[in-house]
C-alpha cells in the first residue's frame, strides 16, 4: 500500500522546474545515489529530508507523497518540532479511540516507539506517518504543523 504513494510526484516536480538529480542531491545536502534511491522508492526519505524538499519548492507534503494531484503553496520556513509532532499523533490517536498499543500494532512496532513519538523523544518515521495517514485520510502538513 505504502509503495503506491510514496513520492509519487516528487521526480515530476524536479523535471518541471528543470533540475537533474544531482541538482536535487545539492539542495538536500545528500549524495546523488541517496536522492535517487529516495526518488525511485528503493528507500524511503527521512521526514527532515522530506520537510526540506517541501521546504525548498514551497509545496506540501501531501502533494509530494501522491495524496494529492496538485501542490498548495506553503511557506518555505517550516521546522519540525518533535514535540509538537508528537502532541498531534496523541491527538490523532484519541481522535480514533486508539491505545498506544492498538497504533503499534497498526504500524508493527511497539508500544515504547509510540509512547517515544508522543512524547517528542524521537521523531516518526517517514514510512509510519505516511501509513497513518493513508489509512485515516489524515494530512502529513497538518500532523508535522506546516503552514
Amino acid at each position: 500500500m505504502l509503495e503506491e504513494f510514496l513520492l509519487e510526484n516528487l521526480r515530476e516536480l524536479r523535471e518541471y522546474k528543470g533540475f537533474k538529480q544531482k541538482d536535487m542531491a545539492k539542495i538536500l545536502n545528500v549524495s546523488r545515489p541517496n536522492y535517487t534511491r529516495w526518488e525511485t522508492r528503493a528507500e524511503i526519505i527521512p521526514l527532515r529530508k522530506l520537510n526540506d524538499l517541501c521546504n525548498y519548492f514551497k509545496v506540501d507534503m501531501d502533494y509530494i507523497i501522491g495524496f494529492k494531484r496538485k501542490p498548495k503553496v506553503m511557506r518555505n520556513d517550516n521546522i519540525l518540532d518533535k514535540k509538537i509532532i508528537g502532541k498531534n499523533i496523541r491527538e490523532f490517536r484519541h481522535k480514533y479511540h486508539l491505545t498506544q498499543n492498538n497504533l503499534a500494532a497498526i504500524l508493527n512496532t511497539t508500544h515504547s516507539v509510540i509512547s517515544a513519538y508522543e512524547n517528542g523523544k524521537t521523531l516518526i518515521l517517514t514510512a509510519f506517518l505516511i501509513e497513518i495517514c493513508e489509512k485515516y485520510h489524515e494530512s502529513m502538513d497538518e500532523i508535522c504543523n506546516r503552514k
